[in-house]
């Protein structure tokens, strides 16, 4: 009896998954039959009568063809689980030049409008995808929405048979609901390897996509890395330096002072060597700012430990193991994880967060999770679309889920092998 009740659930689910399927499919086919039956409603007389469904086919293929593929991708994803890539070609920043002319990566404009509207136009006419979606809505019809057909064409036959009054008309109404329910289950499921075949980018565009990312990429490590050593020249400038130019001013008027006036000479030592001992502490906390010692020798579990016992907020640290990951990897999770906890303290006004880094089949999974105000996004200009960019140099992502009201949610996954 279970059994019987799940097919009839599954033929209920596949007819209609089916339908939708078949309707999906023949979008663009209808447009092209409305357009063949208004020229013919027109008819030849008419010298003018092929125009108008010309630019109904030309229009409307072009209108519907991306929406009708990011459909299929939606539903592919829904009922399978299987990502289809939609591989589109994604607009650069438009910048302001200094001459004020707006630069949208393929020309300048004088207003920024006019740069993404001519930028809109050029991706899209010059986007390969394009032609994919094009080509896949002639594909689809012939394909999953033939197979698609079978269940509702089987019901309406059943429906006419039905109806007839010769047992023969009857006999194919039986046929017909016997195909409709039988093939209901499986009829929609063509739908998942079509896509992934003919709308799955193909090889030569995800290779320039990658060079893309990678020379994006190579631009932000770039300027990253001469904001970080701007950042530690100009605290070794106003710190560590200053203090031991003090230092050596003093040590110098403390040796004139030492026939003299001994006693001022000394109080001037002793001023000199708490200098020292200050900038000693300073150049440690500038090390431990560029590398903490205790990721070098203990690992991340017990840096981020030790980071969280620093953390104005109660911070819980669950780890699963200690695993040991090449050094830039476990500093770009370190740094990620402390940009993460700094936000909730400053932006979020968190109490409590909690921190988890489990070691799966595919890399490092890292989840940071505080009781803020929530609310988070990521800015083009912001510290999370950094932290973004320097996990994608190593491949990894940043999920962030941050409702209004909290909680604040950041995930983490860089893949790697531990060691």
């Amino acid at each position: 009896m279970r059994q019987v009740v799940s097919w009839a659930a599954s033929a209920c689910v596949g007819f209609v998954r089916a339908c939708v399927v078949t309707v999906v499919s023949v979008l663009v086919p209808a447009v092209w039959v409305a357009a063949v039956a208004l020229g013919i409603w027109w008819g030849a007389a008419n010298p003018w009568s092929w125009l108008a469904p010309a630019v109904l086919v030309v229009g409307g293929t072009a209108a519907l063809a991306r929406p009708v593929c990011r459909m299929v991708r939606h539903l592919v994803v829904r009922w399978t689980g299987t990502v289809v890539p939609a591989g589109y070609r994604q607009a650069e920043p438009v910048v302001r030049m200094s001459t004020g002319y707006w630069w949208n990566g393929f020309s300048y404009e004088r207003t920024r409008r006019d740069a993404l509207m001519d930028q809109r136009w050029r991706i899209r006419w010059n986007d390969p995808a394009n032609w994919r979606d094009l080509r896949f809505t002639g594909i689809a019809p012939l394909t999953a929405g033939v197979i698609a057909a079978v269940p509702p064409t089987g019901l309406a036959v059943a429906v006419l048979g039905f109806g007839g009054p010769a047992p023969s008309v009857r006999l194919l109404g039986v046929l017909g609901l016997a195909v409709a329910i039988g093939s209901a289950p499986y009829a929609w499921r063509v739908v998942e390897p079509v896509a992934a075949r003919f709308l799955r980018p193909s090889s030569a565009m995800l290779l320039v996509d990658r060079v893309d990312e990678l020379t994006a990429q190579r631009a932000d490590t770039t300027i990253a890395q001469a904001a970080e050593i701007r950042r530690i020249e100009r605290d070794l400038h106003d710190g560590a330096q200053a203090r031991l130019v003090a230092l050596g001013l003093s040590l110098a008027t403390a040796e004139k002072l030492m026939a003299t006036d001994p006693d001022q000479a000394r109080t001037l030592m002793r001023e000199a060597r708490a200098g020292a001992t200050a900038s000693l502490s300073e150049l440690r906390d500038l090390v431990q700012g560029i590398n903490p010692p205790v990721l070098n020798d203990r690992g991340l579990v017990d840096a981020v430990r030790a980071l969280a016992l620093d953390s104005p907020l109660e911070a819980a640290v669950s780890a699963d193991g200690r695993p040991r990951l090449d050094p830039p990897i476990e500093s770009a999770a370190y740094f990620g994880i402390a940009e993460l906890l700094t936000n909730a303290v400053k932006h979020a006004h968190a109490s409590r967060a909690r921190i988890s880094i489990t070691p799966d089949t595919t890399g490092l999974v890292i989840e940071v999770e505080d009781d803020g105000r929530g609310g988070a996004g990521v800015r083009a200009d912001g510290g999370l679309a950094g932290l973004r960019r320097r996990l994608a140099a190593f491949d990894g992502t940043l999920e962030i889920t941050s409702p209004a009201g909290g909680p604040t949610r950041a995930r983490i996954v860089v893949p790697c092998e531990s060691s």
